[in-house]
């Protein structure tokens, strides 16, 4: 059984919410597009319910929130280490299905691939998912080929309808929150996607020809490693580390962490003047493998959760969705 609240009461309903938590969903940006006088759709932190943006996916996933750009992982100074201190505040993330199957993704190789990550996991246990329901499939999405397309896990589903918004909440904690506005019962089922425009199929036993096809040169010939397809992807987590020495003094500064990309030059440089995958083919091959194939054999699930953000945000217009279609067909050849 699920709630309905109306417009009047849901801004009371926000602001107690905004009290333990900073809110963030998909938002526009006006004038902040890549291009002059074009809006950006990403992730942000919203003032009430009517910022969201309930109709279009967002073009960058909601990643940031839980793994910052740029994070500082601890200050130095001479003989003294301090670690920051954790926000004293929980969040709530509104996501689509695709997305909260990305937090699988996410705690797989934050939490669980060795040791657990000590920052991520004190924001992430701090996080609370809104789930919006898709009822039209996006342009670029695959999720119904990947199964991401539905999910009940979940902390509330959230649905603007009239003047109302209905909500089905499962979180304990977040119940009394919703339980204490004027509301009425009523029945709620999120809306998830049936069929998508773009269907993929994944490459399941490929030979080790596949390695030196010459596929990954004709994707690989047209990246200019600029590695928006990385950083749009809900579940990449490469970074590289910085460490930043203040001006007034040279024994003091911080340790940062940030993103970086499998497909940017450098990336892969070690000690000695070593590179691995210095070629554009190789590195195409590295990311597309991982996806789709290596992450799958050893967890037991694609990485790719078919959100398609890869292949909208490319400026060479390298379909994703089709090299793997390509790489499964040749499996069968």
């Amino acid at each position: 059984m699920g709630y309905s609240i109306s417009i009047e009461n849901s801004n009371t309903l926000f602001q107690s919410l905004s009290d333990k938590y900073d809110i963030y969903a998909p938002t526009v940006f006006e004038g902040e597009g890549c291009f002059s006088d074009t809006d950006s759709l990403r992730y942000g932190k919203v003032k009430s319910f009517d910022e969201i943006e309930f109709e279009r996916k967002s073009e960058y996933s909601f990643k940031e929130v839980l793994i910052p750009v740029r994070e500082t992982l601890f200050y130095f100074a001479e003989n003294q280490t301090i670690v920051p201190e954790e926000d004293p505040k929980g969040a709530i993330i509104f996501v689509r299905s695709c997305d909260l199957h990305a937090i699988k993704r996410l705690d797989q190789m934050y939490l669980k691939n060795g040791a657990s990550d000590f920052y991520y996991a004190r924001r992430r246990n701090k996080v609370k998912f809104a789930i919006l329901g898709c009822e039209e499939t996006c342009q670029s999405g695959f999720c119904v080929s990947m199964g991401t397309n539905t999910t009940d896990a979940y902390d509330f589903s959230f649905e603007m309808k009239g003047n109302a918004i209905v909500v089905d909440c499962k979180d304990e904690e977040l119940k009394g929150y919703f339980e204490s506005v004027k509301k009425e019962e009523c029945e709620v089922t999120p809306a998830f996607v049936t069929e998508n425009i773009e269907k993929v199929t994944l490459p399941k036993n490929l030979s080790n020809e596949s390695f030196d096809d010459e596929l990954w040169e004709e994707y690989g010939s047209r990246c200019i490693n600029c590695g928006r397809c990385n950083f749009v992807c809900p579940t990449c987590t490469c970074f590289s580390m910085q460490d930043i020495f203040y001006k007034d003094n040279h024994n003091a500064g911080e340790r940062r962490r940030v993103w970086a990309s499998c497909q940017v030059d450098g990336y892969t440089d070690m000690a000695g003047g070593h590179s691995f995958r210095k070629s554009n083919k190789d590195r195409m091959r590295f990311k597309v493998m991982h996806k789709v194939y290596d992450y799958e054999r050893r967890f037991g699930y694609p990485m790719c959760v078919g959100c398609g953000r890869c292949d909208d945000v490319c400026p060479e217009y390298i379909s994703f969705s089709n090299l793997v279609n390509k790489l499964a067909k040749k499996e069968t050849e």
